[in-house]
């Protein structure tokens, strides 16, 4: 007769047993097709809702109609639609990517969309080369009217806007139009934009040799722009522009000033005759401190001229002592200049005191919030971060097209998030979080009593509080309209 010699005895024994028969009743054995409608990116059927809810694809039709030439084409919101999720989604910046989706049929009604209408790689190809300078530089109409539309639903006591340019890396591309040497020493694109809390609002592209005030771009920009700010949203809110010394401009100035009545922030240069003064002002003359994020400068206020300018303005020239609280040497404190023109008695003083924003006039604020321009950066990383910097097309005029609707589709991907994403996804995360917690999620969706219903389970029901996303996506706060 067979003993069980096991040292901790019989009662071991059978518990190891019990739980390989445990283990053994949870493999599977096998893998069959289901002719169920599954999807593994239900997360997009919320934010297809939002674009609906705004009432977004009119718009589209309207500005775009020219393009669609045969009315058995795909319509032009049905393309949209389709390119916004294909950069929302962000599994693949191929085109290519879209003959895996035309395949899906799980995808195809995730995002709302009959499958004979799914577009083709050859379709994607087709709709951009029909674009040319006078049709995709409507996306920039399209921008601004966006922008106009988060004005009036956020309603800002003050305005401040950023701008720069973008660098988008494409040193491996072989014969692509418009692929020059930038200043980071690669070749491709640097388009010039404009951003406002997170969104692109306008933007020029350009190839990779324009600096960031090539021609008169920056002045037909941000003019446009405050005057679709003063006719659509406030004639009095106070608008302030800050940017970087690529925008260093006698020009520019007196344009914000006379012109347009709106305040600047710019990083100067530091020429030979500004270093000579800021040495021989003695040191009990400027012991003004500014602390700000475990950092320290030192800065000196005075009024300067330059040669060819008709007027004084305000200058900072600030020192940084102490860096992510760490002191520096001497030797290492690096020397910047600000000039602005608030401060100087103009209108934007009287609006900025209307609007109860009588702080921003002190020096502390106005170096405060050129150092918060690091936040603009932040603005070119997030759209990196949406979508490839590596353009797909050879030509020109196609790369432009897809850039802008990147553009748009990031607004719209921006305006989803504040909209209906508050308690869910923190309000700073980029595209990467919200696609991996949100829209990365298995759902089945089912044909019941009329009704079309997309299933998720319990844990992701709650987690993500799916029934509050929903109920705000149907019911954004404010729908988009052409003003």
């Amino acid at each position: 007769m067979a003993t069980n010699n096991h040292p901790k005895g019989e009662k071991h024994f059978m518990k190891n047993i019990t739980k390989s028969q445990n283990i053994a009743s949870h493999r599977i054995d096998r893998i069959e097709v289901t002719n169920d409608t599954l999807t593994s990116r239900a997360g997009l059927t919320p934010f297809v809702r939002y674009l609906d809810s705004i009432n977004i694809y009119p718009k589209l039709e309207d500005l775009f109609k020219s393009i669609r030439k045969n009315k058995k084409s795909n319509k032009i919101s049905d393309i949209f639609k389709q390119l916004f999720c294909f950069l929302a989604d962000g599994t693949s910046r191929y085109i290519s990517r879209f003959d895996e989706l035309k395949k899906d049929d799980g995808y195809a009604a995730g995002i709302e969309c009959s499958f004979k209408d799914m577009l083709s790689s050859h379709s994607v190809k087709r709709f951009y080369r029909k674009f040319y300078d006078w049709n995709y530089f409507k996306f920039r109409e399209l921008l601004q009217k966006l922008f106009i539309w988060r004005l009036k639903v956020e309603q800002p006591s003050i305005i401040i806007l950023g701008i720069d340019t973008m660098v988008m890396d494409n040193n491996d591309a072989q014969q692509r139009h418009g692929v020059k040497p930038t200043y980071k020493k690669v070749k491709g694109f640097q388009p010039l934009q404009l951003n406002w809390k997170g969104y692109m609002i306008d933007a020029v592209f350009r190839s990779g040799d324009k600096h960031s005030n090539h021609s008169d771009t920056v002045n037909k920009m941000i003019e446009h722009v405050v005057r679709q700010i003063r006719k659509h949203y406030s004639a009095e809110v106070p608008i302030l522009l800050r940017c970087d010394s690529g925008f260093f401009d006698q020009v520019l100035f007196e344009l914000y000033e006379k012109d347009l009545g709106i305040g600047f922030i710019c990083s100067g240069k530091l020429y030979g005759d500004i270093k000579e003064y800021v040495q021989g002002v003695p040191g009990e003359f400027w012991p003004e401190k500014l602390e700000d994020n475990n950092n320290e400068w030192s800065y000196l206020e005075f009024a300067d001229c330059r040669k060819s300018w008709d007027r004084f303005r305000r200058a900072f020239f600030c020192t940084l002592n102490i860096e992510d609280g760490q002191y520096l040497f001497d030797f290492a404190k690096p020397d910047s200049i600000i000039y602005t023109n608030i401060g100087l008695g103009d209108d934007i003083d009287r609006q900025l005191i209307q609007a109860g924003h009588e702080d921003m006039i002190k020096a502390a604020s106005i170096i405060k919030c050129h150092h918060n321009r690091g936040n603009d950066e932040l603005v070119n990383r997030a759209v990196k971060d949406f979508a490839s910097e590596k353009l797909p097309f050879k030509q020109f005029r196609m790369n432009a097209a897809h850039y802008y609707t990147m553009l748009t589709g990031f607004f719209l991907l921006e305006a989803f998030k504040q909209d209906t994403c508050d308690g869910i996804i923190p309000m700073t995360a980029y595209s990467t979080t919200i696609r991996r917690r949100l829209f990365d999620i298995a759902g089945k969706i089912v044909h019941h009593s009329g009704e079309i219903i997309l299933k998720v389970t319990t844990a992701v029901m709650e987690s993500l509080k799916l029934d509050v996303l929903w109920r705000r996506c149907n019911n954004p706060p404010l729908q988009f309209t052409w003003a």
